[in-house]
């Protein structure tokens, strides 16, 4: 099988500042730390790393230290910090991303920011802009954010998005799983009739708050899968988050395959193009490999 992560995430507190960091996220996370967490079967890995939400001042310093580390994590795309709102300064600074080698796309994390931040007429010129310079959009969002997704597709239909996470659904816990909530779901619906609009089957183990089981995900999956078809799934590990928060501590080290593992047997359950999941829609979407 072959594995493009479509979302994957480096840090290193010696050589960036990162804010958010704490209790077990709060180390390196980097080269030397993904060598252990590889997916047991893959005959061929690569990635795409997704900004790690470094101080904004740092967002540049971030991308030329993951791709200094390219070739020994296979990171094939960067997704590099960006505030899309800032006018001239997001003129600038995409400016200065379009000449470094490796950004495929950018990510202004909205998941913090008030509601309707996407809808905002400076957030939609920077967005123009972004489009312009022929780069992505991940939208990593909270469920009730949802709706700001599809309205800024709508707004920028040249812009190409991926939704993050699946819009970070509330999916229980493995001993008192939810099912997919009808709101999440309408929203899911609406976002997915963009036809530029991608999604990640990633993050729900971090979501889970604990422990994940298979049976608990599914739904979810199947949900994604009937919105958006399977043409536009993005498997993505969310490591390390997911890693370290969705799995027993003896198993940390196996959780990004895990994940794997449970997305691919569900897909070749579905009869669903596995290998378009793990691999072709993702190097599609970013315009890699």
């Amino acid at each position: 099988m072959r594995i493009l992560d479509s979302h994957l995430h480096l840090w290193d507190p010696s050589r960036l500042d990162y804010e958010w960091l704490e209790g077990s996220l709060a180390q390196r996370f980097a080269a030397e730390e993904l060598g252990h967490a590889g997916v047991n079967g893959a005959e061929h890995a690569a990635a795409i790393f997704v900004q790690a939400e470094c101080v904004e001042e740092q967002f540049l310093d971030e991308v030329r230290w993951v791709a200094d580390t390219a070739a020994r994590t296979g990171v094939v795309g960067i997704v590099a910090g960006a505030r899309l709102d800032r006018g001239e300064q997001t003129t600038a600074h995409l400016a200065a991303l379009a000449r470094l080698d490796g950004v495929v796309g950018v990510r202004h994390n909205l998941q913090d920011e008030p509601d309707g931040t996407a809808r905002s007429e400076a957030f939609r010129t920077g967005a123009d802009a972004l489009a312009a310079h022929g780069l992505r959009f991940d939208a990593c969002v909270r469920t009730h954010q949802l709706s700001d997704v599809s309205d800024l597709a709508a707004a920028v239909p040249a812009l190409p998005i991926v939704l993050d996470h699946l819009g970070k659904p509330a999916i229980g816990t493995a001993a008192d799983p939810l099912r997919p909530a009808a709101a999440w779901l309408s929203d899911l619906r609406e976002v997915a009739a963009h036809p530029q609009v991608s999604v990640k089957l990633s993050g729900l183990p971090a979501e889970a708050g604990g422990f994940w089981s298979r049976t608990q995900v599914i739904p979810f999956l199947d949900a994604a899968a009937e919105a958006f078809g399977s043409d536009r799934l993005l498997w993505g590990s969310d490591w390390p988050v997911s890693a370290l928060t969705g799995v027993a501590h003896e198993y940390r080290s196996e959780g990004r395959g895990l994940w794997a593992r449970a997305v691919a047997d569900w897909a070749d359950e579905r009869g669903l193009d596995v290998d378009a999941i793990f691999w072709g829609n993702a190097a599609r979407f970013y315009g890699v490999l």
